[in-house]
């Protein structure tokens, strides 16, 4: 159907929701404002689906929502006798509604739907699945994207997101769903008197922040510690949690960011809620030096990310990157944890492969297990899904990825803002126990290893012929594989798209171990690498950079060059 025909269908229906109907009223005669909200469905996959708020079936509504979780149904159905999905969101514009327009199509097929009374954190929807034995689980946001979007993440009984098998199938499903007549509804409150949805206790918040807290290494240091500790929910899910549990590990002087504190999709006082967004930190760096604080921590609207910035010797306030954290909370863990006796037998720690090559170096210094899974959290996940299904999930100690995600213990398989927190106030309150700042536990890990100097850089591709781009440029590298980047020799290509590995000096081919997916990686001289993939969430084409030097200012120097050359190759 052509996209004037579909805006044409949507507009002659009596739609329940007024801003949807006041918004295709005014694009009445604007042709390029209508194909781009119905030149395609808003796709779904691995990630679920993501996009921007508004009508159209390229759009994030109440329609593509219920035809989205009527195609989820179906698939439950098809799985499970008496299906059960937990479901959570955050404070994003819609949040709830979708939350609760996916309950009453579940509880209209039959499949009971557990929901927060209230907005979570993600880590506590993928707890809720597996503590409720829910057969999946539904978590309403669109993560750190700017405030017009949102989001339906869907996860599987296991607490990890979904499958690419079964989102397919899910995919395959909705495909088959008109998406005003094929949807099966059941008003909210009559489903609730019938039993069909039910609201999730306090309990679940309490067994959640009790399962986190096990976590703990050093338990008293932090008592002792006196840290005080400038926090930011971003006007997001972590307000109540986060504060939660620093007060159950005893930290009793935390200062919220007035601003951010209260929940708000509209996120008034930064345009793009990301911790690894400096600007999304001013206000909360500003708090740090007016309260002279010892850390600034700032999770994302879902909280499942969390940045960090501490004082320099200046008192100048530092933001710390994700790789730097991961790297941190990686020799914390292994060291304290075999200091005390508590380290399991073969221990396994997980990254992704855009994330610090530091990892692995710390991870063989400790003999700890040290495996890669490609970008998403859910293939970290998935490692502890078979951990436990070989009778051993304490061999996990660690997982992170370098835009911020860290997740210590099993009882999320998605990262998780809440005990990174905590683990994060832990280790600098016993380094504070020791006499070292956290700028001086860093520099000691990079003379210990070296210093590993990560960046990252995006190139924006909006709308239809943004992702016809995007594909291009792909494509384009592949039929013209660059032989070197920045003057630095490519001395072998990681295709993911075609799951083979090339060595440029020999011409020789190797399978790749981990699944196909759209990122090409270069390995370049001197241990440098180029890391290029498309944003699953984002109308974005990513490029990770890595330099290994031993004079941090010789590492700057080649990180600028190559993102110089890497942007001339992408035609940007």
């Amino acid at each position: 159907m052509l996209e004037m025909e579909l805006y044409k269908r949507w507009v002659s229906q009596d739609l329940e929701d007024s801003d949807l109907k006041e918004e295709l009223a005014a694009i009445t005669d604007d042709v390029e404002s209508i194909k781009d909200r119905f030149y395609k469905d808003l796709e779904f996959g691995t990630a679920g689906l993501r996009g921007v708020i508004g009508a159209g079936t390229n759009r994030m509504n109440i329609y593509v929502i219920r035809r989205a979780t009527q195609g989820f149904a179906d698939y439950i159905n098809a799985k499970y006798d008496h299906g059960t999905v937990a479901i959570g969101y955050d404070s994003r514009i819609k949040s709830d509604v979708f939350a609760k327009e996916t309950a009453c199509v579940l509880a209209a097929n039959g499949i009971k739907a557990y929901i927060y009374k209230e907005l979570m954190p993600v880590p506590c929807l993928s707890f809720a699945v597996r503590h409720l034995k829910c057969s999946a689980g539904v978590m309403v946001t669109a993560s750190h994207n700017p405030a017009k979007y949102n989001g339906y993440k869907v996860y599987g009984d296991d607490g990890c997101q979904i499958t690419l098998e079964g989102a397919n199938q899910v995919l395959e499903n909705i495909g088959k769903v008109d998406i005003f007549d094929g949807v099966k509804l059941m008003a909210y409150e009559e489903a609730k008197s019938a039993g069909m949805i039910e609201v999730i206790s306090d309990d679940v918040l309490e067994a959640f922040l009790d399962a986190i807290q096990k976590q703990s290494i050093n338990k008293d240091v932090v008592k002792e510690a006196g840290l005080k500790v400038v926090y930011t929910p971003l006007n997001g899910a972590g307000n109540k949690p986060v504060r939660a549990i620093l007060e159950r590990i005893g930290i009793q002087n935390v200062v919220v960011v007035p601003e951010q504190e209260k929940p708000d999709g509209t996120f008034p006082t930064c345009p793009f809620p990301n911790p690894e967004i400096a600007e999304a930190l001013d206000l909360g760096l500003k708090l740090c030096k007016r309260e002279k604080a010892d850390l600034l921590l700032a999770t994302d609207p879902d909280c499942d990310r969390v940045g960090i910035a501490v004082p320099n010797h200046d008192g100048e306030y530092v933001l710390i990157t994700g790789n730097e954290v991961g790297a941190m909370l990686m020799e914390y863990i292994c060291s304290q944890r075999i200091a005390k006796g508590i380290m399991p037998k073969d221990p396994v720690a997980v990254s992704t492969i855009v994330s610090t090559a530091i990892a692995q170096k710390i991870a063989e210094h400790y003999g700890v297990e040290f495996r890669q899974v490609l970008t998403g959290f859910k293939f970290i996940g998935e490692q502890i899904y078979g951990l436990e299904e070989l009778g051993h999930p304490e061999r996990y100690i660690f997982g992170f990825e370098e835009s911020y995600g860290y997740l210590i213990g099993t009882h999320a398989r998605d990262k998780d803002a809440v005990v990174a927190s905590m683990m994060i106030c832990e280790m600098a309150a016993y380094l504070r126990s020791k006499g070292i700042t956290v700028l001086e536990y860093l520099d000691e890990i990079y003379k210990t290893y070296g210093f590993y100097y990560h960046t990252q850089q995006s190139f924006t591709c909006e709308g239809a012929a943004g992702m016809e781009r995007m594909n291009e440029i792909m494509a384009n590298l592949q039929q013209n594989v660059p032989t070197q980047i920045g003057g630095l020799k490519v001395l072998r290509v990681d295709n993911y798209i075609t799951g083979e590995s090339t060595d440029m000096l020999t011409g020789n081919r190797e399978k790749l171990t981990l699944p196909n997916s759209a990122v090409l990686f270069y390995h370049l001289e001197d241990e440098a690498s180029v890391c290029i993939r498309p944003s699953g969430t984002e109308p974005k084409i990513k490029a990770y950079y890595t330099t290994v030097k031993d004079v941090r200012e010789d590492a700057y120097a080649l990180d600028r060059v190559l993102k110089e050359d890497l942007t001339r190759i992408l035609g940007f």
